[in-house]
C-alpha cells in the first residue's frame, strides 16, 4: 500500500503557500508606508482556504488581493497604517510557524510509522 504525499499534508501545503504570499503583500505594504497614493492590500486567508479543492491542494495559484480600508486615511492618499500592518504581519508570521510545526509533526509521525515505532 502506497501513501500519496498530498493525502498526508492535505490543504496544509496550500495554507503555507498562502501565508508566504500574504507575508510578501504585507511586507510590500510596510515598505510603501510613505509612498503617496499607495493603497494597502491584503488577502482574505479564510476565504482563500475555503476555495481550496482538497483534490488539488498542490495547485499553485495567486490569491485574490483586496484593498484595505483605512480607519484614518492620510492626506496624500496612502492607506497604509503602520500599526495595522505590523500587527497583521506579526500574526501571519506566528500562524505560518504554527502551520509549519503541524506539518513537521505529521512528517515525524509518518517517519515513525515507516520505521515501525
Amino acid at each position: 500500500m502506497s501513501i500519496r504525499i498530498d493525502d498526508v499534508v492535505g490543504v496544509h501545503s496550500r495554507a503555507l503557500e498562502l501565508r508566504m504570499q500574504r507575508s510578501e503583500i504585507l511586507a510590500a505594504n510596510l515598505a510603501n508606508e510613505d509612498t503617496p497614493g499607495f493603497l494597502a492590500r491584503d488577502i482574505d486567508f479564510a476565504g482563500e482556504m475555503q476555495r481550496v479543492d482538497p483534490q488539488q491542494a498542490f495547485a499553485a495559484s495567486r490569491a485574490d488581493l483586496k484593498y484595505r480600508v483605512p480607519t484614518q486615511p492620510s492626506q496624500d492618499g496612502n492607506s497604509v497604517e503602520l500599526s495595522v500592518e505590523q500587527a497583521a504581519f506579526s500574526k501571519n508570521s506566528m500562524d505560518f510557524q504554527t502551520s509549519l510545526t503541524f506539518l513537521s509533526m505529521k512528517f515525524r509521525g509518518l517517519k515513525q510509522a515507516i520505521e515501525g515505532r
